[in-house]
């Protein structure tokens, strides 16, 4: 059973106001906004696709793909939820395979990718992929290392492709979670991104320790003026034991909203805050409401914070796994996990998720 009919459609409009606001805040760099125009248009077909799929067939497609193309990583970032949940994977999909799973998506309407990891550009043939797929958007979320000045070229051709560095804040949160000189570095990348018009997007993880810093308008004026159009704001949700003060306070949870909107009234910049902006849809999108999860070694699943599936693709296509039972009982029990005021719905009662899972395949 597929999400309802009003849902959907405000999850379309939703992604179309998101794409138009990329042409918005690209106007001073013309071949760029025409693209994004062009991709507002592409969006508008997917969407018919997906919505005659769920007519004719009743298969309910998600417009997102998060797609976690590698476990492995070249940091050991402190609290990363990544290394606490999939360190030891199995056997990761090969590259035919992964570019099989993007091809099987846009055939059904699949408009918009994140890929991540692990550390994605460990595996540097997922830029040769995204290359193939130009009427579908990827945001590569990547710790920026590994971003050298050759695939900064090819990405000067791919604008479908958009860097998406993370970055806690200032040198002292960012080198203090992810490593000595890793800020000065990532700048670095920033300025040579800025050089070649990149469109790139800046991912910042908030804690209760750099809340101030990266909410503060000095903070996101001076990466607008490094290049930045496009903020990700995505509250942390502990995985990791002791990280439980690292959680965002009542008061910095009720603020965060109202900090976001003045941003995108304030700023020339594409605003996107999670959970907060989860709201606007009710609730939680994982389980195929507005995104569903591909594992490193194929696992469909209802979100990264969620590492439970009854499908995978080595074994079945993308169509199939889709049909999946356990996801369907995901989003017809969306009421359970539909909170989204203290971090992730599904990892907070991933007790409940368990007992889905084996109710569905057991």
């Amino acid at each position: 059973m597929g999400i309802q009919p009003s849902a959907a459609a405000r999850l379309n409009q939703g992604l179309l106001l998101f794409f138009s606001e990329f042409v918005r805040v690209s106007l001073r760099r013309p071949a760029q906004a025409a693209f994004f125009a062009r991709t507002v248009l592409w969006q508008r077909r997917a969407a018919r696709r997906r919505a005659g799929l769920a007519r004719r067939e009743d298969l309910h497609v998600p417009p997102i793909v998060i797609f976690s193309i590698t476990n492995k990583c070249n940091l050991r970032c402190k609290g990363c939820y990544a290394q606490a949940i999939r360190d030891d994977a199995p056997v990761e999909l090969a590259s035919d395979a992964l570019r099989s799973v993007v091809s099987q998506a846009e055939d059904l309407g699949v408009s918009f990718f994140v890929i991540a990891g692990g550390e994605p550009l460990v595996r540097p043939e997922i830029v040769d992929i995204t290359r193939d797929f130009r009427r579908v958007i990827f945001l590569l979320v990547t710790n920026g290392l590994l971003l050298d000045d050759n695939l900064i070229s090819r990405l000067t051709r791919q604008p479908n492709t958009v860097p998406v560095l993370s970055i806690e804040g200032n040198e002292a949160e960012t080198d203090g979670r992810r490593g000595q000189g890793v800020h000065e570095r990532l700048r670095n990348r920033m300025q040579k991104l800025k050089a070649a018009r990149i469109f790139f997007s800046l991912s910042l993880t908030v804690t209760r320790g750099n809340f101030s810093t990266v909410t503060a308008p000095g903070f996101i004026e001076s990466a607008i003026e490094e290049g930045c159009r496009l903020f990700l704001f995505l509250e942390y949700t502990p995985i990791r034991d002791g990280t439980e003060e690292w959680v965002i306070t009542d008061s910095q949870r009720d603020e965060m909203k109202g900090l976001v909107a003045s941003f995108r009234s304030r700023f020339k910049a594409v605003f996107i805050a999670v959970p907060w902006d989860e709201e606007e849809q009710g609730g939680c999108l994982a389980s195929g409401r507005g995104f569903v999860h591909i594992n490193a070694s194929g696992d469909l699943e209802p979100c990264p914070f969620a590492p439970y599936s009854d499908a995978n693709l080595r074994l079945v296509p993308l169509k199939e796994a889709l049909k999946s039972r356990f996801l369907a009982v995901m989003r017809q029990n969306h009421a359970l996990f539909a909170e989204t005021s203290t971090g992730c719905a599904l990892w907070n009662n991933r007790d409940k998720v368990r007992v889905f899972l084996a109710e569905k395949t057991g």
